[in-house]
């Protein structure tokens, strides 16, 4: 038994390219000349385990703070286990505090929390690995359900294996979060939101928008897919109304995202779930409770797109989304909810509401940004009638022309950006609905040095766009 220990040690001190130290002795019998021992080892050995501590403790130092500077959470924190004499090293529990913070300041909009699997955060659309904290074990994310949630909420999310919520942290930032069961254990998907409400200027929208969300009534869908930041530009519109009109806006949230202070405009946000119990109970509720503006989110659902039009026919203005890639295809998109038959009743009463569709997409930008490109539908008379009598490509063609009212393909918009060198020509085509025909605008159009846009892209005075 002593010898296999000696052994063991002897194999682990053993240097690079070396041979362990009690060779010598064997060689010496072999061969005359006499053999100089090996040289000491460089570094002492290492340690049979490497804890975490260790290998983060540079990183997690670099953006400590003092206790002044860190604002209060309001959530339980998981217990983080002491240094144990027995086994000369330390077991850390990383907090989801100092995950956001991490998260945060490499500018990603998401963290990805999963069992088994290495933390990765999105940083400008991609999946990063973090490879510095190490695979998450069923303890630690046992630890981080308990720092964000409620033993209410616990519960809850054992039973149905899914749940939605938000946390806050005072002066610093919001996160959506959704915790859900996997084949490999729980997850959890941080969105980061910034507790400043971004402006439409700042974030370099169509400045149409303004007029858009002006309206006395009617109904506006932003549309595009998961994490093209609709909620984002709804939010932007919702600032400007409450920056520059006497309004009463009801927003409907699961969960919240931005919070809107009331300035001109009086904010009523309720979240579901802990403003009120049911989606469809606060869908009801609304309209009793005397709004100007009203925010219902996705239109999940027949219940949704009947109350949206029935409060936008009432004199509400009513802002919705939709996960569609194009400005005349949410209107297939509305229809197709109802009984064929039900179709040309429901067209006429859609177009009667629509004010506006903004179908949008977020594309990496040439200065390692992000900024959003919209496709713009604005509910004109010639629109009206070509939409009621089922006339898409006409639709389309006028989307084209009549740019004087604010309307424009997708096409159109990302040749502009291409033009400027905001984005990249192969971004631009992976994007675009037409890859032939957006490589012909280009063409034709040319280079300008000299070109101008309608939207403002000054450097350091625009935003980055993070969706949410």
């Amino acid at each position: 038994m002593t010898q296999l220990n000696q052994d063991d040690r002897s194999n682990r001190e053993m240097p690079m390219g070396g041979r362990p130290p009690n060779a010598s002795t064997r060689i010496q019998s072999e061969a005359p000349p006499p053999i100089a021992p090996p040289p000491p080892p460089m570094h002492p050995p290492a340690p049979r385990m490497m804890t975490r501590q260790a290998s983060q403790s540079s990183h997690l130092n670099v953006n400590s703070q003092s206790e002044s500077q860190v604002p209060t959470q309001q959530y339980a924190t998981p217990t983080v286990a002491p240094w144990t004499a027995a086994s000369s090293q330390a077991i850390a529990v990383d907090t989801i505090e100092q995950m956001v913070r991490d998260a945060h300041n490499k500018d990603a909009s998401d963290i990805h929390l999963r069992v088994g699997e290495v933390i990765r955060f999105r940083i400008r659309g991609a999946m990063t690995i973090q490879s510095e904290y190490g695979t998450i074990t069923p303890d630690q994310f046992k630890g981080y359900l308990e720092e964000i949630l409620s033993p209410k909420q616990i519960e809850n999310f054992e039973e149905t294996m899914e749940l939605d919520t938000a946390i806050y942290y005072p002066g610093f930032l919001r996160c959506r979060v959704n915790c859900f069961e996997s084949l490999t254990g729980g997850a959890i998907v941080f969105r980061l939101i910034p507790l400043d409400v971004p402006t439409i200027d700042g974030l370099g929208l169509p400045p149409v928008l303004k007029n858009f969300i002006a309206q006395p009534q009617g109904l506006i869908l932003v549309t595009g897919p998961t994490g093209s930041g609709k909620s984002t530009t709804i939010a932007a519109m919702i600032r400007h109304l409450n920056d520059t009109d006497s309004r009463h806006i009801v927003t409907i949230e699961d969960p919240i995202e931005y919070v809107h202070q009331s300035n001109q405009s009086l904010v009523s946000q309720r979240e579901v779930g802990l403003h009120t119990k049911e989606f469809s109970h606060a869908l009801r509720a609304v309209l009793r409770e005397d709004p100007d503006v009203i925010l219902i989110g996705e239109m999940r659902d027949r219940v949704t797109v009947d109350t949206a039009l029935k409060a936008a026919q009432t004199g509400h203005l009513v802002l919705g989304t939709l996960h569609t890639k194009s400005a005349i295809g949410t209107i297939n998109r509305l229809l197709n909810i109802f009984n064929p038959d039900e179709q040309a009743s429901m067209r006429i009463q859609v177009m009667e509401s629509l004010v506006s569709l903004v179908s949008q997409q977020l594309l990496p930008t040439t200065d390692g940004r992000r900024t959003a490109v919209h496709e713009i539908l604005v509910n004109t008379p010639a629109m009206a009638d070509y939409l009621v009598k089922g006339e898409d490509s006409e639709a389309f063609r006028l989307m084209e022309t009549d740019t004087n009212e604010g309307m424009q393909v997708m096409n159109q918009a990302l040749c502009e950006l291409v033009l400027l060198g905001r984005i990249s020509p192969d971004d631009a085509v992976r994007s675009s609905p037409d890859a032939g025909d957006l490589r012909r605008r280009v063409r034709n159009e040319g280079y300008d040095p000299g070109r101008g846009s309608n939207r403002e892209f000054e450097g350091d005075g625009v935003r980055d766009f993070h969706p949410v």
